[in-house]
């Protein structure tokens, strides 16, 4: 086994996989803990120094996976994941690039790529994104529809909500999420009593038909990206037939080996 080979067996090992997270929700917890002005007063160098040793470990296990992959390693989405986040946390946080700072917090997002349930969960998100988008397609579609509609019937009733097309589309947007619609649809239904019928098929329309359908969509991702017991079953049998057969085949090549 070569060197690179060792290196690589052992940054797969469970022990260095499970000190990386870690080292990533300690990290994690230290950023959090700098924006109390009280900690920072009382332990701030503290914090300081586990934030620059958690960076130093993250950059030194880049470096070392760059180093037993080689060019594989590029032709991983998640290693260009973690090297950006990274990157990031180097840039100096002054003057232009002070802004930076605050981004350090992404280092958090370093769990995704370390822990595989949440990779399945990111790439079922992404397996879903094509059906996703034709169905916020039809959602723009019927909010537009709707803005155009309660613009031009409430404009002159409630102003400050259906005055403009773009005031219409924001006031159906935080109806869309529920937040305070019937306090809208009372004041509109004060003037025109049988705006109920707007509101409530809208609602429906918007709400519990689209929003759904985009659940709908996510689960099915998220259940094609789960195998099945069956599956999984079979990958284990798979996996025993191939350990016997190396046994096997070291047996056969110390057999051919003797005189």
């Amino acid at each position: 086994m070569s060197r690179r080979e060792r290196v690589r067996v052992f940054l797969e090992s469970p022990l260095v996989q499970r000190a990386v997270i870690c080292v990533i929700v300690v990290n994690a917890v230290t950023m959090g803990c700098e924006t109390s002005p009280a900690l920072m007063d009382s332990v701030g160098w503290l914090l300081v120094a586990v934030d620059h040793t958690a960076l130093a470990i993250f950059t030194a296990e880049i470096a070392v996976r760059l180093y037993a992959y080689g060019r594989a390693f590029f032709k991983d989405p998640w290693n260009w994941f973690d090297t950006v986040i990274v990157a990031i946390a180097l840039i100096p946080a002054s003057g232009p690039t002070s802004i930076l700072r605050a981004l350090r917090i992404l280092r958090a997002l370093r769990l995704v790529s370390a822990v595989p349930s949440m990779r399945r969960v990111v790439h079922a998100l992404l397996t879903a994104v094509p059906g996703m988008a034709s169905i916020l397609g039809l959602l723009v579609l019927l909010v537009y529809i709707a803005a155009v509609i309660s613009t031009k019937l409430f404009g002159d009733i409630l102003p400050e909500r259906f005055d403009d097309l773009p005031r219409s589309l924001f006031t159906l947007f935080q109806i869309m999420t529920g937040d305070d619609w019937g306090t809208i649809a009372q004041a509109v239904m004060d003037h025109k009593p049988w705006a109920w019928v707007f509101f409530i098929a809208y609602i429906l329309m918007s709400t519990f038909i689209a929003l759904n359908l985009f659940i709908a969509v996510v689960v099915n991702a998220m259940n094609d990206a789960e195998d099945s017991p069956t599956e999984v079953r079979t990958q284990a049998e798979l996996q025993a037939v191939r350990e016997e057969l190396a046994a096997l085949n070291a047996k056969l090549d110390l057999l051919a080996r003797r005189p």
